[in-house]
């Protein structure tokens, strides 16, 4: 599989000699965004496959237990339509993927990476948030942020579309944020508490390309 540029498809980010394609949104306005963490040394839990049997129970609406899936009820009917159009596709990968992109995006914008961003990003979510970075440098301030966890990541809804397809994905998470000044003083934020973060980000690739890998198209508050 090829570097992360969100590469939805088949990693994480601790997967070597992998570029990340992603596109975000106009996720600007809040400089005290989480930043996401090191995942936790935990080996995760195998991630669900999307076969033909969890392809079945969409299409037919059984899946046995809703809380084990990777997406949300509201999501089954674009995922058929995904799966129809590219059997290749794994959902518990691409959420892998996700909380990976989840993480290096929002590291990359807190610690004012252009480059990683450049690598993540579209034209216009790139220059959203090179905007806000150079705003935080006039002012000399500078974010000292950490992801404490991600509690829940979910595919929230799916659709296809004139060949491309658009996955949007529900994270919830602990966040600890701190901004300081230019003198290294705390302005805002807390060092011991964690705030809980409600975001959707979405994803889209253009189905039977050539590039496995997804761009964040959008995120926002949910």
């Amino acid at each position: 599989m090829t570097a992360f540029s969100i590469v939805l498809l088949a990693m994480i980010a601790a997967f070597l000699g992998m570029r990340l394609y992603s596109v975000l949104g106009k996720r600007t306005g809040h400089e005290q965004e989480p930043v996401l963490p090191r995942r936790d040394e935990r080996a995760a839990p195998a991630p669900l496959r999307l076969d033909d049997a969890d392809a079945l129970a969409v299409s037919q609406g059984t899946a046995a237990d809703p809380s084990k899936l990777v997406y949300e009820p509201a999501a089954e009917s674009g995922l058929r339509a995904l799966l129809a159009s590219d059997r290749h596709f794994d959902a518990g990968r691409f959420l892998e993927g996700a909380e990976a992109a989840y993480r290096m995006i929002l590291e990359a914008y807190w610690g004012g990476d252009r480059e990683t961003l450049r690598d993540l990003c579209d034209d216009d979510s790139y220059q959203a948030f090179v905007d806000a970075i150079e705003a935080r440098e006039a002012r000399g301030e500078r974010l000292e942020n950490r992801l404490v966890s991600i509690d829940s990541a979910k595919i929230t809804a799916v659709s296809v579309q004139r060949g491309e397809a658009r996955i949007t994905v529900r994270y919830q998470a602990g966040i600890s944020a701190v901004t300081r000044d230019a003198e290294g003083r705390m302005i805002a934020g807390s060092m011991s508490d964690a705030a809980q973060t409600d975001d959707l980000w979405t994803f889209r690739r253009t189905i039977g390309s050539r590039d496995p890998n997804w761009l964040l198209d959008e995120a926002e508050s949910a």
